[in-house]
Parts: C-alpha cells; sequence; structure tokens
C-alpha cells in the first residue's frame, strides 16, 4: 500500500514538473513559433502531453527513488544508534551554529539573481553542517571540560577515588550459549583473568530462552540455569556486558553467527564448544576456549611419576582398570581391572592432552 501511495506522489510530482517545463518551453522563441503549436488547443495538448511524458519517467523510476531513499533512511538510522545521545546533541548544535554563519558569510552568493546562486548556496550549507557536527562530535570532551571548567584527568581522578566503575576498553568477548550455560566463566571472570567488554548477541539469548522453554526438563533446566549465570554476571561482577541487536538472517546456525560477528567487530568466541573451536580456527575466529584454560592450570604430571589412586571400574579394554583425579582427569591403568575398589600405587606412563581434556596412562607399580 505504501508503495502505490510513493508511486502516484511521485507521478503527480512528475505530472507538476513536466507542467512547469512546457511552460518554459513555449516561452521560447524557436518553439513557440512552430505552426503545430500556435492554436490554443495545440498548446493545452502539448502541455499534456509534456505532462504525461513526465509523469510516466517518475511514475517508471519511483521504485528505484524509493529503495534508495529507503537505504539512505537505514543507513542514518544505524548510525544514529552507534552514537550516544551526547554526540547527537552535540552535532546539532555543531550544524546549527555552522548554518547561522554560512548565512553571513554566504550573504554575496544569496543576493545572485540566476539560478546557479540558491543551488550553491544550498550545498554550501549542507557542507557547512557535515563538518560543524563533525567538529562538535570530535571536539566534545574538550568542549565539556571548558565549560564546566574541569580538566579531563581530573574527572577521571574524582571517579576513581569515588569508586565508579569505568569501562575497560578492550579486545570485546563474545559468549556462546554453551560457556554460557556452563557456568565458570561467571568465576573465570570474577578472578579478573578476562577483561571486558563481554558481549552476548540476542540471538544467543533467544537460543537459552528456547533452551528454557523447552519440554525436555533437563534442556529447561541448563537454560534457566545460563540465564541465571548472565544476571549474575550483569549484577554481581564490575566487567562491562553489552547486548548487540546484530543478527545475519541469512545465516541460520547460532554457531555460524558467533563467528560472523566476531568477525565485524574485531572480538573474540569465548567458549568450550570442541567443534565450534576448530571451525573457528579455521576460519581465523580467535578463540578462548574455557577448557583449554582448565588443563593449562591442571598440575603436570609426566611419565615415569608415581601416584596413587582409587580404581573405581572398568575400562574398555578387558584388563584395564579407570581412575579419577579431584579435578576430573580420567586415568586409565593397564592391568588394573582386579584392583578395582582398591587405592592402589601406579606408575605414569604416557599423558594425552588435547582441547577436548587430558587422559593419564598408567600401570600398575608393582608390575
Amino acid at each position: 500500500m505504501l508503495k502505490k501511495l510513493i508511486r502516484g506522489i511521485f507521478s503527480i510530482i512528475g505530472l507538476i514538473i513536466g507542467y512547469f517545463i512546457s511552460e518554459i518551453l513555449l516561452e521560447i522563441p524557436q518553439i513557440a513559433s512552430l505552426n503545430y503549436i500556435s492554436t490554443t488547443v495545440a498548446r493545452i495538448i502539448f502541455v499534456i502531453i509534456i505532462c504525461f511524458i513526465f509523469g510516466l519517467i517518475l511514475y517508471i523510476i519511483s521504485p528505484t527513488i524509493y529503495k534508495n531513499i529507503s537505504n539512505l533512511i537505514e543507513y542514518a538510522e544505524k548510525n544514529m544508534q552507534k552514537m550516544s545521545i551526547a554526540e547527537i546533541i552535540y552535532g546539532t548544535v555543531g550544524a546549527v551554529i555552522a548554518l547561522i554563519l554560512m548565512t553571513f558569510i554566504a550573504k554575496p552568493i544569496s543576493d545572485m539573481s540566476n539560478t546557479i546562486g540558491p543551488i550553491l548556496l544550498i550545498l554550501l550549507n549542507i557542507v557547512a553542517a557535515i563538518i560543524g557536527a563533525e567538529i562538535m562530535i570530535k571536539k566534545k570532551d574538550d568542549i565539556t571540560a571548558l565549560l564546566v571548567n574541569i580538566k579531563k584527568p581530573a574527572i577521571k581522578e574524582k571517579k576513581a577515588k569515588d569508586g565508579v566503575k569505568e569501562a575497560v576498553k578492550g579486545i570485546p568477548k563474545i559468549l556462546d550459549t554453551s560457556v554460557i550455560i556452563d557456568g565458570r566463566i561467571f568465576d573465570i571472570c570474577e578472578t579478573g583473568f578476562i577483561e571486558g567488554p563481554l558481549v552476548i548477541p540476542n540471538f544467543v539469548l533467544d537460543e537459552l530462552r528456547h533452551i528454557s522453554d523447552s519440554s525436555d526438563s533437563l534442556k529447561r533446566n541448563r537454560g534457566r540455569r545460563g540465564l541465571d549465570i548472565l544476571n549474575r554476571i550483569q549484577k554481581e561482577l564490575e566487567i562491562e556486558t553489552q547486548i548487540v541487536d546484530d543478527d545475519f538472517p541469512k545465516i541460520a546456525e547460532v554457531d555460524a553467527k558467533l563467528l560472523k560477528l566476531a568477525q565485524k567487530i574485531d572480538g573474540k568466541v569465548i567458549t568450550n564448544d570442541y567443534n565450534l573451536n576448530k571451525v573457528a580456527e579455521f576460519q581465523g575466529v580467535p578463540v578462548l576456549n574455557i577448557n583449554e584454560l582448565s588443563n593449562a592450570i591442571k598440575p603436570v604430571v609426566l611419565p615415569g611419576e608415581e601416584m596413587t589412586i582409587d580404581i573405581v571400574k572398568d575400562g574398555k579394554e578387558s584388563s584395564q582398570g579407570v581412575a579419577y583425579l579431584e579435578d576430573g582427569t580420567m586415568i586409565v591403568v593397564e592391568g588394573g581391572r582386579k584392583y578395582i575398589g582398591q587405592t592402589t600405587s601406579v606408575i605414569v606412563t604416557s599423558v594425552l592432552q588435547t582441547a577436548a581434556g587430558r587422559m593419564i596412562f598408567a600401570k600398575p607399580k608393582d608390575n
């Protein structure tokens, strides 16, 4: 309906333009002297034809004009969303001041009687408004400090004394669904090893809400746990968090959207998903895998070391026994099946370390 209305408006504009152009053409002596438009009826027909031509032209090109205007509005909206309220206010003030100054500076141009003067004046006003807005936005901090007569370092020092939490400017860290549900990200942030801002995309929140509304009780509990973790991060920690609306409708998978967002904002993805880790490495997206962090801080175990363990169950092979360290690391003991339920001294034979975890192989000491 809107497109049809726009087409109608442009057609009317075309008819009006055609009327004025036909009047201008009829005032040209060479055209006015033509025999076939010498009568009043012929002149009216000529005007109607010119109006129809321009109305038809604007009717045909109106979809393209409408599309370009829509793209321009969308571009302006995106840029406005990136700007703070202070930047918008300063930009507006700068544009108004530039236009006022241009009124006095360009007065000789406005006095020109020909058509070039007004067109040139409009272009100069547009350029002046843009330049004025840019200058005010870039110098907003200096202008604010000048107005309140306080230097910026003094402001920062006062904020630090009052305990005001300032956003830490660093590489954005994008949280994926699995790492939020896992919950260890809260403890890691609490220790201060990760600096913000933490970025939570809206499509990750949508996935968490979908999981928390699942009919499966296990999935529902996992989703609710993830939402609780996010609330705790926002309320209990000083780290900066940002919820972004960026979405990629043409991409269906959440993991692919995460990688695309990381490339767009030059950020890093925090995850514990092994497969996402591998895909990110292939695409050149930096990843912080908390499983790798967990493995990195585990005590180092070398082949030949002796340890005392409780073998709790049998392994995949018929003679194997399995034990676990306090941090959850699995120990596979060759020939350990007969020691199930016992505390046994073993000697480490090898250690397998991957991004998915660590596994220790050992054999009983008495062998």
